[in-house]
């Protein structure tokens, strides 16, 4: 019985460490296991893909867009009433348009910080507010101070709004985005095109006043679509608050009856966000500078071409071979000053048509965006629109002028579009808002400079107030081709 139980008692200590050897190669293979069980959230924006989601994402993030244009646009359609009612100069009309792009610069920077650091839907959220409140004050204005002054107020909410094209740049995945976002130029159409049938319809009748008081109504039907826009989940892991991001990503999966990878969900939190050291350190120095002259150029040679068309059609400034009565009628006449020439319903047709010039070319976007990537698209769109710039000049019948125009409004839009998409590929999300402000400020430099040119100069000569807008895409162009990183097909970053 005694050796018995010791062939027992050595039979089970010889099991045990038979266990302990197996143990230690198991245990390094568990760990490792469970510590490649996670995701960051580019991959699980990758995996849940494309879905209904982003479907209704698209239409509500876009529609922001539609309230935007509207604001923007109003101005072209406004200024021949305001210069009537209130007998202004041409410096004045033109000021109003600069203090709307003041209030956008001053606001723009401001709300890239905020973005950063507190989250892009509440800023986004907080325009909307902002932005109809202080337009639908517009209306009530009892004088030309108190208009300028509103209106710049207007520019410093739509700063806000504009921070939604990053909280849709960021659930989108990458392969869509060189599709999606130039679509979404449809619902800048759609906003410019309802302000002038607007202007078309409610300024006979009922006046300036009216036509902008019901232009407010999309802001506010926005404000209730909006709830189901839920907070970027790349901002919340940036601010480490995982749990919202996780609950944010579970949502969209569900919504596009996907599933997110296996695993748990682990980026590092980002300390320093909405920091000007990433925007001007080493990695992003020459990328941050000539992106703001590219900004400053593309919103100068953008308005300048509305504003521009809308000054040439007021003033009957274009030289046709086919004129109509109206168009005989100069600004000038020889007992002075005509201050009130409203737009006649050919004029407001062109700009509509123009307007359409901004979406005809999407697929000739796409296409660019895909096979030439992002810094040659803006390279070929600026050359494109300097010479398009110096065509206008050329005298023409009315439906080669309205040809000119939708070629144009079609290359300055795209050019836009291009660099909106690469500014928000290129930097990292912890600097991505207020690198957005930023271009957007020096963009609105150039939005304050243009009225100036293509309203006030446009008045002494036509082809002085064109060759400035022209001079600047060819420069532009250059810079666009040295920018040092392309972001197509590139994942965005995290952190710097």
């Amino acid at each position: 019985m005694g050796d018995f139980m010791k062939t027992k008692l050595v039979s089970a200590i010889q099991l045990q460490e038979v266990e302990m050897q197996e143990k230690p190669a198991d245990n390094p293979q568990g760990t490792k296991q469970t510590h490649s069980e996670t995701f960051s959230v580019e991959e699980a924006v990758e995996t849940i893909g494309f879905g209904r989601f982003h479907i209704l994402l698209f239409i509500i993030m876009g529609s922001a867009n539609i309230v935007e244009a509207m604001e923007i646009m109003l101005l072209a359609v406004v200024s021949p009433e305001i210069r009537c009612e209130w007998r202004l100069e041409d410096w004045q009309v033109a000021l109003v348009s600069t203090m709307v792009f003041l209030g956008f610069m001053v606001c723009g920077v401001l709300a890239g910080y905020l973005a950063d650091q507190y989250g892009r839907w509440k800023v986004v959220f907080g325009g909307f507010v902002w932005s109809a409140y202080f337009s639908l004050l517009t209306s009530f204005a009892p004088s030309y101070g108190w208009f300028i002054f509103l209106r710049s107020m207007v520019g410093c909410g739509v700063a806000g709004v504009s921070q939604g094209f990053v909280l849709k740049t960021e659930f989108i995945p990458s392969k869509y985005r060189a599709i999606l976002l130039p679509l979404a130029t449809i619902f800048w159409m759609l906003g410019s095109m309802l302000i002038i049938i607007l202007g078309m319809l409610v300024v006979p009748t009922l006046g300036w006043r009216w036509m902008i008081r019901i232009s407010v109504t999309p802001s506010i039907i926005l404000l209730f679509l909006f709830q189901f826009i839920p907070e970027s989940a790349r901002y919340n892991v940036s601010a480490g608050n995982m749990a919202a991001a996780v609950e944010t990503l579970q949502r969209i999966a569900k919504m596009n009856r996907a599933s997110l990878p296996p695993g748990e969900l682990v980026e590092p939190r980002v300390e320093q966000r909405g920091s000007l050291k990433v925007l001007l350190g080493p990695s992003f120095r020459t990328t941050s500078l000539l992106l703001w002259f590219s900004w400053f150029v593309a919103s100068f040679t953008y308005y300048g071409s509305v504003l521009g068309s809308s000054e040439l059609l007021e003033k009957n400034l274009l030289c046709l071979t086919d004129p109509e009565g109206e168009h005989l009628v100069k600004h000038r006449n020889v007992d002075g000053r005509c201050y009130c020439i409203p737009f006649q319903l050919r004029d407001y047709q062109t700009l509509l048509i123009s307007c359409l010039g901004e979406v005809a070319l999407v697929p000739v976007n796409i296409g660019l965006l895909n096979v030439l990537g992002r810094k040659m698209s803006l390279t070929v769109l600026q050359l494109g629109a300097a010479i398009l710039f110096m065509m206008l000049n050329i005298c023409t019948t009315m439906f080669g002028f309205t040809v000119l125009l939708f070629l144009l409004r079609s290359l300055v839009s795209m050019n836009f579009n291009v660099v909106y998409i690469y500014t928000a590929e290129v930097y990292p999300t912890a600097a991505r808002s207020l690198g957005m402000g930023f271009c957007t400020s020096f963009s609105r430099i150039g939005g304050m400079i243009a009225p100036f040119i293509a309203q006030v100069l446009m008045s002494q000569s036509v082809i002085l107030a064109l060759t400035p807008f022209a001079v600047s895409c060819v420069v532009c162009a250059l810079g666009n081709f040295l920018l040092p990183i392309e972001t197509r097909g590139r994942a965005l970053q995290q952190s710097s």
